[in-house]
């Protein structure tokens, strides 16, 4: 496979565009739009809407995250099904493989190389609602520091390595479920909407294209796979 470079390119242009339309003082507004996207959710947080405010509060708690985690592993699962390549078993995990390995590093690195951080909408503004007073169902909707937001990074991630490898109808409902996953924590405040839509994404477009539009992600995946099938049980 060669370098994806008009994508690769393409793709990193975009992810500096989103930096820079955040960091430049006449850039986009977005802590306008951030305001009034929380506001337009944070309206409804109120005790009189108790069948929102539970649902609200069931979509952001661990049970979602694993149940998130769910419906991208049935996603895996039929990717790797109607994969028409022999030994796909193998290949799939090793894809699975890569795909945690790649989300680890950009996490470390984000981690280490970004210093700045904010807290959610609930904990800038001191009279916002919070569903965590409304509901006795133990939920998240806030945090000390929600940039960039890690959720909606793992979640592109995983949409970034089904459109390499998966069928182009696996891929298109990865990419929709990033959109789906991703919004409860917008929604009850824990993430401002930049956080995942300006942040989360500016880092996938600047760091995965270097997996997925070069070799090197069909390599890594290439290697895990040889090294598997030396393995006795694997025979």
């Amino acid at each position: 496979m060669n370098i994806q470079w008009k994508r690769l390119l393409g793709l990193n242009v975009t992810g500096l565009l989103l930096l820079l339309s955040w960091a430049l003082p006449h850039g986009l507004p977005w802590t306008d739009l951030d305001d009034r996207i929380f506001w337009a959710f944070n309206q409804w947080i109120t005790p009189e809407n108790g069948l929102w405010d539970d649902l609200l509060a069931l979509l952001n708690t661990r049970f979602f995250d694993a149940a998130s985690f769910g419906v991208m592993g049935v996603l895996f699962t039929i990717a790797m099904r109607r994969d028409p390549h022999p030994d796909r078993l193998r290949r799939w995990f090793s894809i699975g493989v890569t795909m945690l390995l790649t989300a680890g590093v950009i996490a470390i690195v984000t981690n280490k190389a970004i210093t700045y951080g904010h807290p959610s909408p609930t904990r800038f503004f001191a009279h916002a609602a919070r569903l965590t007073d409304i509901v006795s169902i133990p939920t998240k909707d806030s945090a000390s520091n929600s940039f960039p937001g890690d959720h909606g990074l793992m979640l592109m991630i995983f949409a970034g390595f089904m459109l390499r490898f998966a069928d182009r109808r696996t891929a298109a409902w990865s990419g929709a479920f990033v959109l789906l996953l991703s919004a409860p924590r917008i929604m009850v405040g824990a993430h401002w909407f930049s956080d995942v839509y300006m942040g989360a994404l500016s880092i996938a477009q600047l760091a995965l294209p270097w997996v997925l539009c070069t070799p090197v992600a069909s390599k890594v995946t290439a290697l895990i796979q040889r090294g598997l099938s030396r393995l006795p049980l694997a025979r």
